[in-house]
């Protein structure tokens, strides 16, 4: 009864009994034929299966020269997807490993404009325009020749204007509660990180706003006369001339003052901007 009984463990137990190893001899779909599939599937607009086929090239034929087409397009259509992630890690890997090659120039464009197609409203955190501006800049740096650096010039301008939008919400936000020193720290940034954003004007309005509440007469006029200067027909700066007229004053330039010389060489090389121009 005992070996009886040791025999029915052992007919159950799957571990006891050897093992017959069966091994895939299907072989591996050529790079070739993967990259062309991938290109079908993309005319056929499956842009996701078009990237899983790429993907596979990495996969199956790391080493063959369709590897590097493959992680770029793998790159572009997740892009297409809108799968901004995917495309960042796919367009970094691309630079990463292939920093020399001529697509490297459209590779940084498709990571840098996957963080600006994420640009959120100015009311919210600015991380992803932060992230933009940074690709933006790498792309006009790194690769000054490029046909995208124009466009890149473009998005850098509505990047930064969004940023500055940010600093104008959260300084109205301290102007509004009174807070005079938080507001004056958020208008300088613009007026001196973002000269070329449609939100210079209002800041140096709000600069000469705030100066007056604070009694500082000397920095409201200044805020007043630069602004005058630089955008004569602009309502932003009737609204501060008017400010000062009740108060008894005129607009006069400091030209000691740090608003002075924040627009010492200025140039307005920019209208106004309305809106995010997405890819």
């Amino acid at each position: 009864m005992l070996l009886g009984g040791c025999d029915t463990l052992s007919s159950l137990n799957p571990f006891d009994k050897p093992e017959v190893y069966k091994p895939d001899l299907t072989p591996p779909t050529p790079a070739d034929k993967l990259y062309n599939e991938g290109l079908a599937r993309l005319q056929n607009g499956d842009s996701e299966g078009a990237s899983k086929k790429f993907e596979d090239i990495d996969k199956t034929a790391p080493f063959s020269p369709y590897a590097r087409k493959g992680l770029l397009m793998t790159a572009y259509t997740n892009f297409q997807a809108s799968k901004w992630e995917e495309a960042i890690t796919a367009s970094k890997r691309f630079i990463a490993q292939n920093p020399a090659s001529p697509d490297a120039a459209y590779a940084q464009y498709i990571l840098a404009m996957s963080y600006y197609n994420q640009i959120p409203d100015a009311t919210r955190d600015q991380e992803r325009t932060a992230q933009a501006i940074q690709a933006l800049e790498q792309l006009i740096a790194n690769y000054p020749k490029s046909e995208y650096v124009l466009d890149a010039r473009e998005k850098l301008l509505v990047a930064r204007d969004q940023l500055a939008g940010k600093e104008m919400n959260v300084g109205r936000y301290y102007l509004e509660k009174r807070n005079y020193t938080g507001a004056v720290n958020r208008f300088r940034e613009v007026i001196i990180k973002y000269q070329t954003t449609r939100h210079v004007e209002e800041a140096l309005m709000r600069l000469t706003e705030v100066y007056m509440a604070m009694g500082i007469t000397n920095e409201a006029q200044t805020a007043a006369a630069v602004l005058g200067h630089n955008f004569p027909d602009s309502q932003w700066y009737k609204d501060s001339y008017a400010l000062l007229q009740s108060g008894g004053l005129e607009p006069r330039e400091d030209r000691g003052s740090y608003i002075s010389r924040a627009f010492q060489g200025f140039s307005r090389t920019v209208g106004g901007l309305v809106g995010l121009n997405r890819l």
